[in-house]
């Protein structure tokens, strides 16, 4: 079985198309899986360094907003636009994929739109409660479609091929939630109550402004709180002047770093996480069972991140703070008024919990198997 995987642009596209290869590959050994992307996306670093063959195809979005760059940037799209049906040809002659999967971004669009003009078997997966239009346009002509919640599914116009699977998590955040003592106990916890914050690998700047606000609150209110706070790389300067300039610091109480690297381990041990609202971040507060306070990030296609974390609001899993609302007040007066509810976050972590697709690899990976050997 040869398999032809695109996707890029974000981590919450490649790495549920990395956890399906694996799973795949788990599943028929001698499957030969390549991935299509962007040699400039990250798709390209994540791809190579799992060991899978990479096809380059250069393929951009168009931008909304006038401006002379954006009208630069228009015609590089126009241009790569023109180059990327002969290209999807190349690739599919390289490869003789018998099937192709969409796991969205700008890259999955062409070459899948090429692989079923051939005849060739596909599917897409959309992570999103409000699909985008890459995936909208490609609904109808796959031969499958994975949505990650029922609303999504819904929205994609192709209910009759359409299987709500969840989003694939990694295996070892479920492997940690069973170990939340442990994940404790590295931390020295105790009994505290552990937030976990963070924006994202590059930083939002409008999360660690009004985490500083938090931290400033908490040494203030001297709570027993334990909070684990990621900067990301342009934060790291911008949050050691609010330090400063809000009077608080690290220590015994506060722990800041610019990545984290062990995000499973934490989401074990923390009791309420602050965070934007991204399909793979959901996934895993889900199969963690962590409640959340949700940040939707305004500065994506279709506003996709705020009714991804909807879904959790609507089943009493996280509270929601649109960024146009968003303040150091109003971030204070919400995680103070949800440790002050006695058993509100255990109850909170329960409902999100509920709302986890522990089988979601399983699911895709019976599907797609299924579809390849159906005549």
């Amino acid at each position: 079985m040869r398999v032809l995987i695109a996707a890029g642009g974000t981590a919450g596209h490649i790495n549920p198309a990395l956890a399906i290869a694996g799973a795949l590959r788990d599943a028929d050994p001698a499957a030969e899986i390549h991935f299509a992307g962007r040699r400039e996306g990250m798709e390209y670093r994540l791809v190579t360094q799992a060991g899978y063959p990479f096809h380059h195809i250069e393929v951009t979005g168009f931008q909304r907003r006038p401006s002379l760059e954006n009208l630069r940037r228009n015609a590089v799209t126009i241009w790569n636009l023109a180059r990327s049906g002969p290209r999807c040809r190349a690739i599919l002659n390289e490869v003789d994929p018998d099937l192709v999967i969409g796991c969205g971004g700008y890259v999955s669009g062409p070459v899948v739109r090429a692989a079923a003009k051939r005849g060739i078997k596909t599917a897409i997966h959309e992570q999103n409660a409000f699909p985008g239009v890459t995936n909208k346009l490609r609904a109808p002509e796959v031969d499958v479609v994975f949505a990650a919640v029922r609303a999504g599914a819904e929205r994609l116009g192709a209910p009759e091929k359409t299987v709500v699977v969840g989003n694939p998590v990694r295996p070892e955040v479920f492997d940690w939630a069973r170990r939340r003592a442990e994940a404790r106990a590295k931390l020295d916890a105790g009994g505290r109550v552990v937030i976990l914050s963070f924006g994202g690998s590059l930083g939002a700047r409008r999360i660690n402004e009004v985490v500083a606000d938090l931290c400033a609150w908490e040494q203030k209110e001297q709570r027993p709180i334990l909070h684990l706070h990621a900067t990301g790389q342009y934060g790291v300067q911008l949050f050691r002047d609010l330090e400063r300039q809000k009077g608080f610091a690290r220590g015994d109480g506060l722990i800041v770093k610019e990545y984290i690297d062990n995000m499973p381990e934490l989401l074990a041990a923390a009791d309420l996480v602050i965070s934007r609202a991204g399909a793979l971040t959901l996934a895993e507060l889900e199969a963690a069972g962590r409640a959340a306070i949700l940040i939707p990030s305004p500065n994506v296609a279709e506003n996709h991140q705020y009714y991804n974390a909807l879904e959790l609001a609507k089943a009493n899993a996280a509270v929601v703070i649109e960024e146009k609302d968003l303040s150091g007040e109003k971030l204070v007066a919400e995680v103070k008024a949800l440790l002050d509810e006695e058993g509100k976050l255990a109850r909170m972590g329960q409902n999100a919990r509920s709302l986890s697709v522990d089988d979601s690899l399983e699911r895709i990976t019976a599907q797609l198997l299924r579809l390849v050997r159906t005549p």
